[in-house]
């Protein structure tokens, strides 16, 4: 009889586990070129446009603003201009000698004559076309160096009579007076001329 109970028989042998090769990562999706940029409208070019003209011409109205502001400024406070005094202190009347020039002041146009006991005070520019002549000592007389004008010094007459030279006319006098002080005052606001017969003015010169 067969046995009952027969033993299993061992089961087959499968051999050694076998690896399975990892299956290959999908390649990465290709980058998308990026995508057109629209066209600006036309309506956002001509908006753009006028903005800009209209912001341009409110600049150049602010600074027109500006400068019309800073116009009026100057004209409510106008610059001061400070100029040499008209009268000028030129000494006492015995600081002066009979028959000379004192050119102490020629710098303020002005030179001082003593002539036959009369101070004078001329003009130092030549009234040919306006430069200032030299007082020669010894030729006795003044010499405009611009166009050879001559007047003459106390040596030779009246000092300040034109003689020579384009000069059209002679020299002109400042106007003098005596200061409190008792000093000689030239006043170079008011002048004198000798072909109006002003010479004889007495303000345009003091006994001495």
């Amino acid at each position: 009889m067969p046995d009952a109970n027969p033993e299993p028989s061992p089961a087959p042998s499968t051999g050694p586990a076998t690896l399975e090769a990892a299956p290959p990562k999908p390649a990465a999706p290709a980058a998308k070129p990026p995508a057109p940029k629209a066209p600006p409208k036309k309506g956002a070019d001509r908006r753009f446009f006028l903005f800009t003209w209209i912001g341009l011409a409110w600049a150049m109205l602010t600074a027109s603003s500006g400068l019309l502001t800073l116009g009026t400024v100057r004209f409510l406070f106008p610059n001061v201009l400070s100029e040499p005094p008209s009268k000028v202190k030129v000494g006492a009347p015995d600081n002066f000698d009979e028959g000379k020039v004192d050119e102490r002041f020629k710098d303020k146009n002005i030179w001082i004559v003593k002539y036959l006991g009369k101070i004078i005070a001329l003009s130092t520019t030549c009234t040919h076309l306006g430069c200032t002549p030299n007082y020669l000592e010894k030729e006795g007389k003044f010499k405009c160096p611009c166009h050879g004008s001559g007047f003459f010094g106390p040596a030779m007459g009246d000092p300040g009579i034109n003689f020579e030279g384009p000069a059209p006319r002679p020299l002109e006098r400042w106007a003098l007076s005596i200061g409190d002080d008792g000093n000689v005052v030239v006043d170079k606001s008011r002048k004198y001329q000798y072909e109006r017969g002003e010479w004889t003015n007495p303000d345009s010169y003091i006994k001495a």
